[in-house]
């Protein structure tokens, strides 16, 4: 089933590339994250008195030899991030870049790319569809049967309906705790997603954006009469598409920076992907991998 949202040459890149936190206050566990928890790590901490239970390889026994009481070596390890993906399923990201697909397409194979390296790294994870009849839930949780429900779930969306109205969103609130990675991929047309972004942001939780647009959009490469029409409110525009064209690509770069300038402000990062760019790209540039640049 992942196979079919993740593609082959995208997987093998995965391996190098880790999803990190700047604040982390995960429950105890192995992770790759920044808040510390004592238990069975790696990077020595202290020794503490043996209680029932503890596993005798944590017994030091050379202390034991010196001072004929049992001693554990108690170890500072990190912790486990909870990873949400916050995905929204609207129909404006339905819209579609030829044989590349829609823009929902590419939501959905990023969302299993998350998902899969959220597994790797031994963190829970969860999902939030946004949709037009409110929010669709995955509970967080950890190992492959997790990942393989979300991609289940993944496998069944279709982009429909407008932005979920306020009141629908409680679910958003109610489980995205202090401490969660939040990753939200849209087309952000919809102020709505940038004001859930901010308020969540505003109660500390760390928010990360993708931006999805197709190649088209970038580039608006058509010629002669053209039907424009926008999916959630079916206003549509007749003109001449040479005509259009630059006051277009004007107004897409004015609307871009008021977005980037949005989100800068409510100390969200974020990154935009092309239908036409390598999949991972924007995952290299909000986690800093070194070779980003090399995909671009």
């Amino acid at each position: 089933m992942a196979h079919d949202l993740i593609p082959a040459d995208v997987r093998s890149r995965l391996k190098d590339l880790r999803l990190t936190a700047r604040r982390a206050i995960g429950a105890q566990g192995i992770g790759v994250h920044h808040s510390r928890s004592r238990g069975a790590g790696l990077e020595f901490a202290q020794y503490r008195a043996y209680e029932p239970g503890d596993e005798l390889r944590q017994i030091d026994w050379k202390l034991y030899a010196r001072s004929d009481r049992f001693f554990v070596r108690e170890a500072e390890r990190e912790s486990p991030l909870t990873v949400w993906i916050v995905l929204d399923a609207t129909a404006s990201m339905a819209q579609r870049d030829g044989a590349r697909g829609t823009r929902f397409d590419a939501a959905r194979s990023l969302a299993a790319c998350i998902a899969e390296l959220a597994l790797r790294q031994g963190d829970r994870f969860g999902l939030l569809v946004l949709h037009g009849d409110g929010v669709r839930l995955v509970a967080p949780g950890n190992g492959v049967r997790q990942r393989d429900q979300l991609l289940l779930a993944l496998h069944g969306l279709r982009a429909d309906g407008a932005f979920p109205a306020q009141e629908r969103l409680g679910p958003v609130f109610e489980r995205i705790g202090a401490g969660d990675l939040v990753l939200m991929l849209s087309d952000w047309f919809d102020d709505a997603m940038p004001a859930l972004a901010e308020r969540l942001a505003a109660a500390r939780r760390e928010v990360l954006a993708i931006q999805l647009l197709t190649a088209d959009e970038r580039d608006f490469p058509f010629t002669g009469g053209h039907r424009f029409r926008d999916p959630e409110t079916g206003e549509e525009l007749l003109g001449d598409a040479a005509a259009l064209r630059a006051d277009y690509l004007r107004r897409f770069a004015d609307a871009q920076s008021v977005l980037d300038a949005r989100l800068d402000a409510a100390g969200i990062r974020h990154a935009r992907h092309y239908t036409d760019q390598p999949l991972d790209l924007p995952l290299r540039r909000l986690f800093g991998a070194r070779d980003a640049a090399e995909y671009a």
